[in-house]
């Protein structure tokens, strides 16, 4: 890697003197400022003044857009590599969505519009929720949270709010797997609920046995996504819905792995009441980088009254129009949403069609499958048979050369890969989550197969080699402890 051109900063390549650009000079001297009133605009106090002049970089045009252009190409992105953890977080999508997204009708519209002048925005609104309603098998759709953890926490108020409007305050319990993502009980807590955990099995599917005593009179809800955080179907959900339903509580489907079960399964078939989808996972718009999201609610009949407002409806004449409805919990986002998300994850479903969608689910099983079988060899694969959409590893298989899961992980990025999930989940200590998604082709596959199984071989044959890793980078090999506690945040100029 050639620092010179990849790893400096802009100061490093500053130089005295230099410009880009020099706007004309200003005829308007401070004296001849107003306050907008035809006052004069009071002096700025001096101690608000800077007593030295701000420390920019001072380059040249070229200099600039070199730099920052060859700082771009640092930057990982799925139209540039393969990224094994794609559907989880980035997978390729078309960019006809983009350009839908982009149309001026939609990007320039001011979110206050009234419904009257905005009727193709709520009716592209409309069609997708009904759109996913019969892709998760539910009544009714909100689409108004901002991302998947934004979802959860809405669906859990709905919930709450579900039992509290039949006077069964005590229910407050939510049941949660230990192989549950994260979010799952931050967003119970946050919705002030209480969290209790139940254990999986060998087989990393819910432990039915260990669910029955925790079911009593205070049960909201049980969280639960399927496939799980393993990749594994969760075959005894029919037996936990009854079972669950039976106490008094209802279940919450976490949509973040739904993408192989599109067109295949719903989850309102499976038993659940409500449940969120991670549009931006699912249905186009990859996150990698933090966003936008987008997190829509969906509920069992019974249960759309609870839903956050406002929400689109139809009226009689056919026009569409908000509705502040008495029973909904309220605002959770401004105006309806992300939209340009929305837009994005129409196109990406009108264009795939039932065919197309149920293909994709297919596909990103196969991959993972694939990509499975070829590495189990070399690592140490903790839940035998077939999986879904993805996969964990317990580390290598060969656990004596002390290379660790993070060595593996860093080793990927000398080979141009973005390393997958590492340490999650938590049921086992050497976690390595790979998740190929449907977009990718064999020989993809097989290079990326390749290169871990490579990567295994200088484990055991040359282990320093993995341990050391990055070499190639920018940045080689950093101490990831000192560089978490004392961040390096400001640039010093050293002088040689």
């Amino acid at each position: 890697m050639n620092r010179e051109l990849y790893g400096k900063l802009v100061f490093e390549l500053s130089r005295q003197g230099r410009r880009g650009y020099r706007l004309p000079q200003s005829h308007i001297s401070s004296a001849d400022l107003t306050d907008g009133k035809g006052e004069k605009a009071p002096e700025i106090p001096s101690g608000l003044l800077r007593e030295q002049p701000l420390a920019l970089p001072e380059c040249d045009e070229l200099t600039v857009v070199r730099h920052y252009n060859n700082m771009s190409t640092n930057n990982f992105g799925v139209d540039t590599g393969f990224y094994p953890l794609g559907s989880c977080t980035m997978k390729y999508n078309p960019k006809i969505n983009e350009e839908v997204a982009a149309h001026p009708g939609f990007a320039s519209l001011h979110p206050a519009t009234p419904a009257f002048a905005s009727q193709g925005c709520l009716r592209l609104y409309r069609s997708l929720e009904r759109a996913l309603s019969e892709i998760g098998g539910m009544a009714e759709f909100t689409l108004n949270p901002f991302a998947g953890a934004h979802g959860e926490l809405t669906g859990l108020m709905v919930i709450r709010a579900y039992h509290d409007s039949r006077g069964d305050t005590r229910r407050r319990k939510v049941i949660v797997p230990d192989s549950a993502h994260g979010t799952n009980p931050a967003s119970a807590a946050v919705a002030g609920l209480e969290v209790v955990e139940v254990k999986s099995l060998p087989d990393g599917t819910v432990d039915v046995e260990a669910l029955r005593p925790l079911l009593d009179d205070n049960v909201a809800a049980m969280m639960m996504t399927n496939p799980n955080t393993l990749g594994i179907f969760e075959h005894n959900i029919p037996a936990i819905a009854r079972m669950v339903h039976e106490a008094g509580g209802l279940m919450y489907y976490d949509g973040a792995n739904l993408n192989p079960m599109l067109g295949v399964a719903r989850p309102g078939d499976m038993g659940f009441d409500v449940m969120h989808i991670n549009l931006h996972k699912t249905f186009s718009t990859p996150h990698g980088g933090g966003g936008p999201g987008s997190g829509p609610v969906g509920v069992r009949a019974g249960l759309e009254r609870f839903l956050p407002a406002p929400r689109v409806v139809e009226l009689h004449d056919g026009t569409l129009a908000l509705e502040y409805a008495p029973d909904a919990l309220g605002s959770i986002s401004a105006t309806l949403g992300n939209f340009a998300v929305q837009a994005r994850a129409l196109a990406y479903i009108l264009s795939l069609g039932s065919e197309g969608l149920m293909e994709a689910g297919a596909l990103a099983t196969l991959n993972a499958n694939y990509v499975k079988e070829a590495l189990k060899g070399d690592y140490l694969l903790p839940i035998e048979g077939l999986c879904k959409h993805e996969f964990v590893f317990d580390g290598l298989a060969d656990k004596s050369t002390g290379v660790t899961t993070l060595h593996v992980a860093k080793r990927l990025l000398d080979h141009g890969y973005h390393a997958p999930t590492i340490y999650f989940p938590l049921l086992f200590h050497e976690s390595l989550m790979i998740e190929p998604t449907e977009t990718e082709s064999k020989e993809t596959l097989d290079e990326f197969v390749a290169v871990m199984r490579d990567i295994a071989r200088e484990a055991r044959e040359n282990p320093e080699i993995v341990i050391s890793a990055p070499h190639n980078t920018p940045i080689s090999h950093p101490d990831d402890t000192e560089a978490a506690l004392n961040p390096c945040l400001t640039f010093i100029e050293t002088k040689n």
